[in-house]
Order: C-alpha cells, then sequence, then structure tokens
C-alpha cells in the first residue's frame, strides 16, 4: 500500500526542468558574422580608396593647378592629419550611440566631400575638401574594429580581424590602378566622381544590411532596442540566426551606456598599458607611408613611367598587404589558443596543489592571462623584415640604370606584408586590452600612425632631394630599429600594470 501511494506520488511529480542554456557571447552565427564582417570591411575600404586611388595623379594635379608637387603633397598630409584626428570623435560616439548612427554620418560627409572635390577648380579647395573627405572616410576603420569587438571572443578576433584588415586593405592594391586608369584617361576629377557613386551605393547597402550590434543597445544581439535606426534589420538577424539562445526570456540587460568621451582616445595614446606599442606601430606606418608617398614620382623621375603604369606599380604593395593580414589572423588564434592551452593547463594545476584549496577566480585568470606572449611574438620578426625590405627600397631605386623596376616593386610587397601585419597583430592586441572601448582604442592607434605619417610624408620628398633616395631611407629604417624598445618596454611590463591597476580598483 505504501509502495503504491510512493509510486503514486513520484509519478505526479513533474520531472525537474532542464537547466537554462547559458546565453551565448553573440547570437550571431557563422553565417551571418561573415556577413557582418564583409560589410565593415567593404565600409573601411573608403578611407583606403581615397587616399590611394589618389596617389598616381599627384604629377596630374600639381600641372593642372599649376602648383608644385611639394603642395600636392601636402594635401597627402593633411588628409593624414584629419585621418588622425577624426576617428577620435566618431569612435567614442560609435561606442555609445551605436555602429549604424556612426556609418551614416560619416558616409554622408564623405559623399559631399567627394562631390566638391570633383568641381574644384583651386588649391585651397582642394585641401580644405580633401580635410573634409578625410573626416568622413577615416573613421570606418575603428567603427568597424569596435563591431568585430562586438560580437568576437578572443579565440576568434584574430581570424577576424586579419579578414578586416585584408578587406581595408584591397584598395591599396587596386585603388592605384583604377586613380591612375581614370586620371589617365577621363582626367582626376574622374576619380572623385567614382567614389561619389561607390559610396552612396555602398551607404544605401550598409542601411538594408548591417544590423547594430553596440553592446550597450542590442547586449549579445538578443535585445530588440527601441530605436527604429538600432531595430532594423537586428530583428531579421534575430529570426534567421542558428545560434541557440533563449527567446522567451523577458528583456536582458544591455552593457551599461557610457557617455560621449572624445578624449577617451587620447587618454588611451598616453595611458602606459598602450603608449609604447602605439608609438613602435606609429613609426612603421609612417615609413610605409613615407615610400608610397615618394614611389609615384621616384617612378616617374628615375623610371619614366606613365599615370597608369605608376598605379600598376602599387599593386605588389598591396597584394602584399592583403596576404600577409591574412594569413597573420590565423596566425593570431592559433598562437591565442596555443598560449591559452598552456595557461589553462597550469593554472588548473596550480589551484589543484594549493594549500588552501581555493581556485582562482576568473578576473584572477585573465589579469595573470599571458597576453603579450599571446599576441606579440611575432611583432619583432615584421619589424626586422621591414626595416631590410626599406632599405631594399631605397638603395635599388637609388640607381635605376643598374637596378632593374622589378627589384623596388618587390620590395613594395615584402614592405606591405610585413607593415599591415604588424599592424593587424597591434590592433588585435588593443581591442583586447580595450574590449570595453574597442573602437576608441582603435581611434587611439589610428591617430598616432596618421599623425606621424603626416609629418613624415610631409618631409620625405624634400629629405630625399636633399641626401638621395638610399641615404635617406636608410635613416628610417635606423629609426625603426631603435623603436623595437618599445616593444620591449610593452612585453616587459605591460601585464604586471594591468594587474596593479586590477588590484587598485578591486581594493577601493
Amino acid at each position: 500500500m505504501a509502495t503504491d501511494e510512493h509510486s503514486e506520488e513520484t509519478q505526479s511529480t513533474p520531472p525537474p526542468s532542464p537547466p537554462a542554456p547559458e546565453e551565448p557571447y553573440s547570437i550571431f552565427d557563422k553565417r551571418q558574422k561573415a556577413l557582418i564582417v564583409l560589410i565593415v570591411s567593404t565600409a573601411a575600404t573608403f578611407s583606403g580608396f581615397a587616399s590611394n586611388i589618389y596617389f598616381p595623379a599627384l604629377p596630374t594635379i600639381a600641372h593642372d593647378l599649376n602648383i608644385s608637387i611639394e603642395l600636392v603633397n601636402l594635401t597627402v598630409t593633411s588628409y593624414l592629419i584629419f585621418q588622425g584626428l577624426a576617428p577620435s570623435l566618431w569612435g567614442p560616439v560609435s561606442d555609445v550611440r551605436g555602429r549604424r548612427v556612426a556609418y551614416c554620418c560619416t558616409f554622408l560627409v564623405f559623399l559631399g566631400a567627394c562631390i566638391g572635390l570633383a568641381e574644384t577648380r583651386n588649391y585651397a579647395t582642394l585641401i580644405v575638401l580633401r580635410c573634409l573627405q578625410s573626416t568622413g572616410s577615416a573613421s570606418t576603420i575603428a567603427i568597424g574594429s569596435g563591431v568585430i569587438g562586438d560580437i568576437t571572443t578572443r579565440a576568434d578576433r584574430g581570424g577576424f580581424m586579419g579578414i578586416f584588415q585584408a578587406g581595408l586593405l584591397v584598395p591599396v592594391a587596386v585603388g592605384p590602378v583604377i586613380g591612375g586608369a581614370l586620371a589617365g584617361s577621363l582626367g582626376w576629377r574622374a576619380i572623385f566622381w567614382f567614389l561619389t557613386i561607390y559610396s552612396g551605393a555602398f551607404l544605401i547597402f550598409l542601411i538594408i544590411l548591417l544590423p547594430e550590434t553596440l553592446r550597450s543597445i542590442v547586449a549579445n544581439g538578443s535585445l530588440t532596442p527601441s530605436n527604429p535606426i538600432a531595430r532594423y534589420p537586428l530583428h531579421i538577424y534575430q529570426k534567421t540566426t542558428k545560434v541557440d539562445w533563449n527567446r522567451e526570456a523577458g528583456p536582458r540587460e544591455p552593457a551599461a551606456r557610457k557617455r560621449i568621451d572624445v578624449t577617451g582616445p587620447f587618454r588611451i595614446l598616453i595611458s602606459k598599458f598602450a603608449a609604447p606599442i602605439i608609438v613602435f606601430l606609429a613609426i612603421y606606418y609612417a615609413v610605409w607611408q613615407m615610400s608610397i608617398t615618394a614611389m609615384s614620382t621616384l617612378f616617374e623621375d628615375r623610371y619614366g613611367l606613365t599615370e597608369t603604369q605608376i598605379g600598376l606599380t602599387f599593386i605588389a604593395n598591396g597584394a602584399g598587404s592583403m596576404i600577409g593580414t591574412l594569413i597573420t589572423g590565423k596566425i593570431l588564434d592559433l598562437d591565442y589558443r596555443r598560449v591559452k592551452a598552456k595557461y589553462e593547463a597550469h593554472t588548473a594545476q596550480t589551484d589543484a596543489e594549493g594549500a588552501n584549496g581555493l581556485a582562482r577566480s576568473a578576473t584572477e585568470k585573465e589579469a595573470y592571462f599571458p597576453l603579450e606572449k599571446a599576441r606579440l611574438r611575432l611583432v619583432p620578426v615584421f619589424s626586422f623584415v621591414q626595416c631590410l625590405s626599406i632599405l631594399l627600397f631605397g638603395w635599388t631605386i637609388q640607381y635605376p640604370e643598374r637596378v632593374h623596376i622589378a627589384v623596388p616593386i618587390v620590395s613594395t610587397f615584402i614592405t606591405g606584408w610585413t607593415a599591415v601585419s604588424t599592424q593587424s597583430v597591434v590592433m588585435t592586441y588593443l581591442v583586447d586590452v580595450f574590449s570595453d572601448r574597442s573602437a576608441a582604442a582603435s581611434a587611439s592607434l589610428n591617430l598616432a600612425r596618421c599623425l606621424f605619417a603626416a609629418g613624415g610624408t610631409s618631409f620625405v620628398m624634400p629629405l630625399v632631394n636633399s641626401i638621395g633616395v638610399g641615404l635617406a631611407f636608410t635613416i628610417c629604417a635606423i629609426v625603426q630599429v631603435v623603436s623595437l624598445l618599445a616593444v620591449a618596454v610593452q612585453w616587459r611590463f605591460a601585464a604586471a600594470w594591468r594587474r596593479e591597476t586590477l588590484e587598485d580598483k578591486s581594493q577601493s
């Protein structure tokens, strides 16, 4: 009798409900992430297109406007200055107001500037509108880095950043070819009509297909915001994703909203956590841009190339850039997983052997993770190879009657490969360190590298004309080697600085 009562009671008791599945870091599946990365990579091409499509036309613009080549080079310098400053505004805006709002604003500015440049008739208008064009296009890289930080974890971020970097470097390869062809056949103003049509068509494409990803607005993508700009097309992604997430749960709390902090990129730039590695990269980027800026004039003067031929010489630099960053992205992911596996095995063993039997918290484990070892291991290798390629470029182009033009072109392939690989490594590292301010971190890096490049491109031709190509780029290579001391400082002290800050926060 008692047994029957017990069995009835057991049958009437409902089985325990299965535990709720753990919320994914991002609800976007691989297919959706691939589309998002494709969109932001295409958006990032505008910064490179507006810069690189312009290089083959520099001698033509100087002749058409009746100004010196040094004055035309100043339009490159001014573009780089605003390319560095603009993301310091748009990056924080995208970190607070949303990625889609920031993209729409920047593309509208870029579109208007391109129309004005296509109609310009004097040097003053040219330089002012180039600054405005840079203000509109430059921030696409910082915003894109923020989007990738929103939807990826450290374990897979390197590969996606590699794809992103490769996408934004397409203009380095094809931009000068298009620019040379347009300037040679239709005139240099056709370059800006091309950019007008390209940017207008892409803006429509972006509005239709890019979802809002900012975690303070949409959390992991599962929160549907009330703002119609942010809501569409996110709700379509939510319906079509293949990632399991709890659709029936109540409203999810997004990450804490922040105020727009325009000084954020500047504070990251001067912080001890980032300053050494940012200064290092800025120097290497400046030398790379100096070699690219000098190429048009040097190849025209030394080898007698036409605009179209000059444009074709840039293919090697762009191809090296794209191939390098794709391979580097995969290496970054492999390095991170290898270092993480060793670290987790070591911490598990340490916790097991601990006398108190208490395991480290997740925060402690993250604070002691050797991030520099996982991310910066290949930086010295890329650096030394770039120094050698810069020396090869300078000394081979010094003697055009003795050295075939193929040699300096091959050197630009190597320079592009190593320069962009280093940039991909450092940008991924900064997004890891400043994961809650990823767009601002990217903006700080962009600010430093563009300001350094602006200075370098403004004096590269006077330096070459005064002491020769070979000696000028030898000086550049020496500066690059000395700057490796900054990498040593970052490797040796950055982790300890982060732990000290974490401990101070926990005690306060």
